[in-house]
């Protein structure tokens, strides 16, 4: 199995569900893809999403609800029946798959980060396909991922992906919004994720998924910085995943390329994605040149902004002063001990009884700290 491949594909709402029905017809399309993959030396994980799509209009709803019982009650209907097609398109072509449901309560802690690695690697070791979604009918708004595409990059490096595909209802990214802007232009290859790219990126404009552009962008930036590769194509393409494989372009669909020879430790992956940021620091020129460029930890002189309320031990973003997120790590102070450090010297924090703790030792260590490609 070692010699194998790994693909993790994401598929959004809005590809997997039509005028309030389950597009069994993709699914079967896509077990026929994952027989094929076998064949060819691929591993297969699905993240799915469309439990809530196909659980509201079960329940009577005519669009999707906004209220979080309601949601959850969708979500668990919706599921069973997701799960169902699932199994049932994939048997037909002989293949098991399983329900692996989440949320950054299991993810947060390293420990259970782990556990969720190795029961992910042992499934497709044994030739399974896991279905991955976020753990709706419990899940509320501090245990949530929040979208598939970030819980997609997540899967990618609890796995090891060699390559992340989104099947969307977009092909790709784009200058701007193209339903928006008519002069938008097609981006085909990004091989940075700068703060131009990111601007370029829109909001969701279906009814029926949580993500937009900008949760993809952000996910592929972490996957580029985890050297995986990932692709953005159209749903409605034909047999995407197996051309994708075979080393193929797929209609319009856009690929990001991590630097060569990317390398990042599996625990700073976890600091990347395991939990969501409780705070963050705006950092100024100085200190970003030295994280991005010479990976040094932040120091408390080079912090010019404390924002959240966290405590030591807490995942951090790391900004620029343009607001842009260059890295993330794990807080060594609480953000009152923070705000009082921010832009002073080590010496200067030596003769500061209160803040004594941090004389010796910076506000995030570099060890503890990803820096973003």
């Amino acid at each position: 199995m070692t010699a194998r491949k790994t693909m993790v594909v994401k598929i959004g709402s809005s590809t997997l569900v039509e005028d309030g029905e389950l597009r069994r017809d993709f699914i079967s399309a896509l077990a026929s893809q994952a027989r094929d993959l076998r064949e060819a030396g691929w591993n297969l994980v699905v993240v799915s999403s469309g439990a809530i799509a196909c659980g509201a209009p079960l329940l009577g709803f005519e669009r999707r609800p906004v209220d979080m019982p309601s949601l959850q009650a969708c979500a668990s209907v919706g599921q069973c029946v997701l799960s169902a097609a699932y199994d049932e398109e994939f048997r037909a072509v002989g293949l098991l798959t399983s329900l692996v449901l989440l949320t950054r309560g299991d993810t947060a802690r390293r420990t259970s980060y782990l556990h969720a690695r190795d029961a992910l690697t042992r499934l497709v070791d044994l030739g399974v396909v896991p279905i991955v979604n976020e753990n709706d009918t419990t899940a509320v708004d501090e245990i949530k991922f929040g979208d598939n595409d970030t819980l997609a990059a997540l899967v990618s490096c609890l796995v090891s992906a060699d390559l992340c595909v989104t099947l969307s209802d977009i092909d790709g990214l784009y200058t701007a919004n193209p339903s928006l802007d008519p002069t938008a232009k097609f981006i085909p290859r990004v091989d940075k994720i700068d703060a131009a790219i990111i601007g370029s990126a829109g909001d969701s404009t279906t009814t029926v998924g949580t993500g937009g552009m900008i949760t993809k962008i952000r996910s592929c930036r972490i996957l580029m910085t985890a050297g995986i590769e990932s692709v953005i194509c159209s749903g409605a393409e034909e047999r995407p995943l197996v051309r994708l494989a075979a080393g193929e372009q797929v209609g319009d669909g856009g690929s990001f390329r991590p630097p060569p020879a990317s390398s990042i430790a599996p625990r700073k992956l976890w600091i990347a994605l395991g939990d969501s940021a409780h705070g963050f620091v705006t950092v100024d020129a100085g200190a970003a040149g030295a994280l991005v460029e010479r990976g040094s930890s932040l120091l408390p002189v080079g912090i010019t902004g404390v924002e959240g309320d966290f405590a030591a031990g807490d995942v951090l973003d790391v900004r620029d002063a343009d607001g842009l997120v260059i890295a993330r790590g794990i807080a060594e102070a609480g953000h009152d001990e923070l705000e009082l450090a921010a832009g002073r010297h080590q010496e200067d924090i030596a003769g500061n009884h209160l803040l004594a703790a941090l004389a010796n030792k910076p506000a995030i260590h570099r060890d503890n700290l990803i820096v973003f490609a």
